[in-house]
């Protein structure tokens, strides 16, 4: 795809759109360029994990469009039709690379559960028991996809070896052929789908999406070979073409699990917490920064940030300006929908929080780092 994958979507500004948790701020740079350039930058995404994470498939154009999240919907369907397909015919051919290839479909179609998750869960009021609502359900069924993929990679590998150390003629090989094509083609469909939507909509995760599943497509190119060899009577050619593609599960494997333990451990892009920062120091009346968190709930995020304000201020006064520095972070961090902001007051007399020290000292590294921010 040539040009910048902002540039593909209408209405992007690269002054308003940051990577969000889990995906790469590298993966959305330049696409353009000379056509061995290009030509890279496919071959990397054969070997790079694509994030499993919901908050990188839904930006806010998806999830206000109807039309985005039924392009979704639909394309994951066909997706899983796709698998059904491939899955009859391992069971026909005793393919172990068509396998890997049907499993590697099967784990991208369950990127559907977490968002399926998030947006019936995720709607959930709050309550007393759950104050902060229900959106880490999210993170709960990542876990879930995680140990699938992992289970899923262990059969294919079992599979391919077991082949390898005992190789055996697979039958079939016509069927194996239509049913790699099928995987190609049932991809490409998805891509070029999702693309045109996307930069209908607006929906640069939308875009992305489509352009992984393009890159999948080549997976499935790759069984197509491996039914070449054995036709060409290689009996080695489906077990190691099985490898490969157990190699590329274990890839997303290790991304989606490294996503999934990031959101467990609250961990946010630091780029994120640096625009917080500078959002909150460009607010008229703000004269000091203190500590800034965030956390991701489901696919939004939640702050809170400490910020110092004149102590000559009412407090009517400081209020407002507490409200002005939380509207600040809202417009200029993706996905935030609500911070708590606190204020403390230019020195007068003593420390304030001194009632404070000894239960923040004793919280830790965090509670004294909390008392120096203060």
């Amino acid at each position: 795809m040539e040009g910048n994958l902002n540039d593909l979507v209408p209405g992007h500004h690269h002054d308003h759109e940051h990577p969000q948790a889990g995906h790469d701020p590298g993966h959305v740079h330049a696409h353009g360029g000379s056509r061995w350039a290009r030509l890279r930058h496919r071959l990397a995404h054969l070997v790079t994990p694509h994030s499993h994470e919901a908050a990188d498939k839904v930006d806010p154009a998806m999830e206000t469009s109807r039309e985005g999240m039924r392009t979704l919907w639909i394309s994951l369907a066909v997706l899983g039709l796709t698998t059904v397909v491939q899955a009859v015919i391992v069971a026909l051919s005793g393919s172990v690379a068509l396998l890997g290839d049907t499993v590697h479909n099967a784990a991208d179609a369950l990127t559907a559960v977490p968002l399926g998750v998030a947006f019936v869960l995720g709607r959930r009021a709050a309550d007393r028991r759950y104050t902060y609502g229900y959106g880490r359900a999210e993170d709960l069924a990542g876990i879930l996809i995680v140990v699938t993929i992992a289970a899923s990679a262990a059969l294919a590998a079992w599979a391919a070896i077991d082949r390898l150390l005992a190789p055996r003629d697979i039958t079939h090989l016509w069927a194996v052929a239509a049913a790699a094509a099928t995987g190609f083609a049932g991809n490409e469909w998805v891509a070029r789908y999702r693309i045109r939507t996307g930069r209908r909509i607006g929906s640069a995760a939308l875009v992305a999406d489509g352009l992984h599943a393009r890159t999948d497509g080549f997976t499935s190119l790759a069984v197509l070979f491996g039914a070449g060899g054995a036709a060409l009577g290689w009996r080695l050619a489906d077990p190691v073409i099985g490898l490969l593609i157990t190699a590329a599960i274990l890839f997303v494997l290790v991304g989606a699990a490294r996503e999934v333990y990031r959101r467990l451990m609250d961990s946010v892009d630091p780029e994120l917490v640096q625009r917080a920062e500078e959002a909150l120091g460009a607010v008229d009346g703000v004269r000091g920064i203190g500590q800034v968190r965030m956390r991701w709930i489901g696919h939004a995020l939640r702050a809170e940030a400490d910020i110092v304000v004149d102590s000559q201020l009412t407090v009517v006064a400081a209020h407002e300006l507490a409200v002005d520095a939380e509207h600040a972070l809202i417009h200029a961090v993706p996905r935030l929908t609500a911070a708590t902001v606190h204020t403390d007051h230019t020195p007068v007399g003593g420390d304030p929080h001194a009632a404070l020290h000894h239960h923040l000292a004793a919280a830790g590294p965090s509670g004294r780092e909390a008392v120096r921010a203060r």
